[in-house]
């Protein structure tokens, strides 16, 4: 997965998205240094977001000590500001989600979780699951 990581944010950096593909810089909670990985930049009905599918990692941290970064495509880097979404609003962007990625992310989800699974299912997994909306600044 690291691999796979790396090559996405490479072709990223170099201006070319694989399936909305970006490179999330945030800074350290801690140190205040910027910390990139890639991301999968989800639109849903004209709103940005991002999902981490993975839960609380250290970018999902860092996202809401600071609740802004930066979005990188090529030479284009775009600044926002982030807001979390509760845990009830999340449906319609994890199914949208499972739809586009599963097959990169699926894995990170617990069980058989599926763009076909039913509302209850994923309203049990949302606590797990941090979701941002992406404002630009």
């Amino acid at each position: 997965m690291r691999i796979f990581n790396r090559i996405v944010a490479r072709f990223t950096k170099l201006g070319i998205s694989l399936m909305g593909s970006r490179v999330l810089s945030v800074r350290g909670r801690k140190t205040g240094d910027w910390r990139s990985t890639p991301v999968n930049l989800l639109v849903l009905d004209g709103q940005r977001y991002l999902v981490a599918p993975r839960g609380y990692t250290q970018w999902v941290k860092n996202l809401r000590a600071s609740n802004e970064g930066r979005l990188q495509l090529g030479r284009k880097i775009e600044t926002f500001r982030a807001e979390e979404v509760p845990n009830a609003d999340k449906l319609p962007v994890l199914r949208l989600y499972l739809k586009k990625w599963a097959w990169e992310v699926g894995t990170f989800f617990s069980g058989d979780v599926t763009k076909n699974s039913p509302e209850e299912t994923l309203l049990h997994i949302a606590p797990g699951v941090p979701v941002f909306k992406i404002h630009s600044v």
